[in-house]
């Protein structure tokens, strides 16, 4: 089973306005609801490509009412743990000659809720997948990810961790299965701005020396670069179209890459579709769906490796 975690999942109100003015009272032209968070974007796709799984995370209030209410609807389970101060996080997203976003704060997380989490991750087995993303909410300690990797640690689960800095680097002596950062993400950690494939490559290396297995590192229009455990480096550039959507196309690509590893266990195809499912997220409005990933799919095999 694929499992997701979402500590902070929210509604996105996603609005576009037409030239929004500061200080003036601006009429949307169109507006959508989606239900919002890294993890909950990689369960969606996940279900879109025919894989089940289950999201994991913390809700609350009415808003928390509706993220669970919603997520049926997109195909995979949910096992919220419900947490009784505040609301889960609505996030505003302003389309306009600009981009910008205001996002909530989200519920209050005890430690009791975090004992819950857990109790839930506690049942995972060996072959099972978890996929840990995002960023963690000032409730929570800033360490959880390393805690959760070291409760399963030696278990077989095959840990997937697309996160930034500290959050990213402090896990790797665990051995995470898949990282995935991009190539500013990648620099920053090391302190450097990284020029070209060469030394994306070698600084993708330091991470498998810091205990990464595979690491795939995304470089938005010029394609994404694999690392593989077994030493093997695959590159993979991108299918042509209008990006029309920045949010859940990393995320997108996460789920791309589990579905097709999991499918036949070739890192050439889990790089092609987890590429073509991040692709077909940034040409659409929201995630892609299926029909617009396999037809990406089609024409990045068309390039080659």
């Amino acid at each position: 089973m694929i499992y997701t975690v979402t500590f902070n999942p929210a509604l996105d109100y996603v609005v576009r306005v037409d030239h929004f003015a500061l200080g003036e009272v601006n009429r949307t032209e169109q507006e959508s609801i989606y239900y919002g968070g890294k993890g909950l974007n990689v369960s969606a796709v996940l279900s879109t490509l025919g894989y089940e799984n289950t999201a994991l995370g913390f809700v609350a209030g009415f808003t928390g009412d509706e993220i669970e209410r919603g997520v049926k609807g997109l195909g995979f389970r949910s096992d919220f743990i419900r947490v009784e101060k505040g609301l889960s996080r609505i996030n505003v997203k302003l389309k306009s000659r600009e981009e910008t976003e205001i996002n909530g704060m989200g519920p209050e997380i005890t430690g009791e809720d975090v004992k819950k989490l857990y109790e839930k991750l506690d049942r995972l087995t060996a072959g099972d997948v978890l996929v840990l993303s995002g960023s963690i909410p000032k409730s929570i300690a800033d360490d959880i990810y390393e805690r959760i990797m070291e409760s399963l640690d030696g278990r077989g689960v095959r840990i997937v961790v697309d996160a930034t800095k500290d959050l990213l680097i402090n896990v790797l002596p665990y051995h995470p299965f898949l990282i995935k950062p991009n190539n500013h993400e990648l620099g920053e950690m090391f302190g450097v701005t990284l020029h070209g494939p060469e030394e994306i490559i070698a600084y993708g290396r330091r991470l498998q020396e810091k205990g990464a297995r595979n690491v795939l590192i995304s470089m938005a229009g010029d394609g994404a670069i694999l690392i593989t455990e077994e030493e093997d480096v695959f590159r993979m550039g991108v299918p042509k179209g209008t990006v029309k959507n920045s949010v859940g196309a990393g995320d997108s690509m996460v789920a791309g890459f589990i579905a097709g590893y999991l499918e036949n266990g070739s890192f050439q195809h889990a790089l092609r579709l987890g590429s073509a499912a991040g692709s077909a997220s940034a040409f659409s409005e929201g995630l892609a769906g299926r029909e617009d990933i396999m037809r990406l799919y089609e024409e990045l095999s068309k390039e080659g490796f």
